[in-house]
């Protein structure tokens, strides 16, 4: 798949085949997605929490807020759909690193990708109960959580579509609970002087 189609297709998933694990390559793949991102100062202190166990797991998505925009019932999934591999991404409460939440960034979209490219879909959540999870692995209290990536290969489409005519960015299901997403278009965010 060419970067451009990987971008139009690396959206927000959020169901997905509980009975499907992750494979081992394509874990291999994040982490290595990982470890190339860019890091401001080449500081690399993110730390990075990959959660299988399936027990945790279920512990995890009790926690988590799922599509904001819908209701519940229909944004959050449901038994049998739920991911079945989050990666926390943290960093240290003691070091006062200014870029720190723009390498997440760079490191989130990285691993993302690198995913995507072979046919995991995932979900970046920072909705979520910090302090529970936390508990729940047992984590070093000096670690702060920023956001959890939820992982699995997804039984519903995501796709982008143009804004509607009220100007909504707000995502929408269809009756197969399909993600409709609108973006706006290029020329409306872009200038070149």
């Amino acid at each position: 798949m060419d970067l451009i189609s990987l971008f139009k297709t690396r959206r927000s998933y959020r169901r997905f085949d509980e009975n499907r694990s992750v494979p081992e390559e394509v874990i291999d793949s994040m982490k290595e997605a990982i470890r190339l991102s860019s890091s401001a100062g080449n500081t690399q202190e993110l730390k990075y929490v990959f959660v299988r166990d399936r027990e945790k797991a279920d512990k995890i998505f009790e926690h988590l807020r799922f599509a904001a925009y819908l209701p519940e019932d229909r944004g959050r999934p449901k038994e049998g759909e739920r991911p079945v591999l989050y990666v926390l991404v943290m960093k240290d409460k003691n070091k006062n690193l200014k870029w720190i939440n723009t390498d997440a960034g760079i490191a989130a979209a990285n691993m993302t990708l690198a995913a995507w490219e072979k046919g995991v879909g995932s979900c970046i959540i920072a909705n979520m109960d910090r302090e529970d999870i936390a508990g729940i692995l047992g984590t070093d209290k000096e670690m702060e959580i920023l956001f959890t990536i939820a992982l699995g290969y997804p039984i519903h489409r995501s796709e982008v579509v143009p804004l509607k005519e009220d100007g909504s960015i707000k995502y929408y299901v269809d009756e197969e609970m399909n993600y409709y997403v609108p973006k706006k278009a290029a020329e409306d965010m872009i200038s070149i002087i």
